[in-house]
């Protein structure tokens, strides 16, 4: 897992291993302004296996509000490429993989509309978001289904993480978020996901990778 360029888009991992942001070149002219969100060829060589995606979500949210730290329970896991359609927000990947060497740390992106920028969440991650202004809007590509019975969620407000929000005002969270565990709390039950199956799932796909291309 590695930096890729072309001559119109790069992926670079991020500080947490499984992570990647992906910058498009933006093409502009008086009319707006054009540039590629995604192709599979680029992740594929920056991951060292190939992405797949059957689910595509949406969501928008007013100034302040706080989504996630969400997460699916790994395996099967559920990884995520998160764009900004419309607005800003600072996105955040949260190692909740127990074994980790970055376990409860995090990386952040601010994504927006004009940016180009993207992030890949690969399974076992945990991704949070705050927006900062009104009618934010996010597009979430899912790698596997949604299914609420494998979805962790971890409190975005816990102080063991200490996710740099600085909000002007009072986050707004759903109450699924607001009533969440804290990291510590999540391990404590027994929800979060391994670090080694974490590793073995990609193994295991570059090894079907390899194996296809030859």
């Amino acid at each position: 897992m590695g930096s890729v360029s072309t001559r119109s888009m790069t992926v670079q991992p991020l500080a947490i291993d499984g992570a990647h942001v992906v910058t498009s070149q933006s093409f502009g002219d008086e009319r707006g302004d054009f540039f590629e969100v995604y192709r599979q060829d680029v992740l594929t060589e920056a991951l060292g296996y190939r992405p797949r995606f059957l689910q595509t979500n949406v969501s928008t949210s007013c100034r302040n509000v706080v989504r996630g730290v969400h997460g699916a329970m790994t395996p099967p896991g559920l990884a995520k490429f998160v764009t900004c359609l419309r607005g800003s927000l600072l996105d955040f990947v949260v190692d909740v993989r127990t074994g980790s060497p970055t376990f409860g740390q995090w990386d952040m992106i601010v994504l927006n509309q004009h940016g180009g920028t993207a992030v890949y969440v690969e399974e076992g991650l945990g991704h949070a978001f705050v927006s900062l202004e009104d009618d934010t809007c996010v597009q979430y590509l899912l790698s596997d289904l949604y299914r609420p019975a494998e979805v962790l969620t971890v409190q975005p407000l816990d102080p063991e993480i200490g996710l740099p929000l600085n909000l002007p005002g009072e986050p707004i969270l759903s109450e699924r978020d607001a009533a969440a565990p804290t990291l510590r709390e999540a391990g404590e039950l027994g929800l979060l996901p391994r670090y080694e199956e974490c590793l073995a799932l990609r193994e295991a796909r570059v090894r079907l990778e390899v194996s296809v291309a030859s």
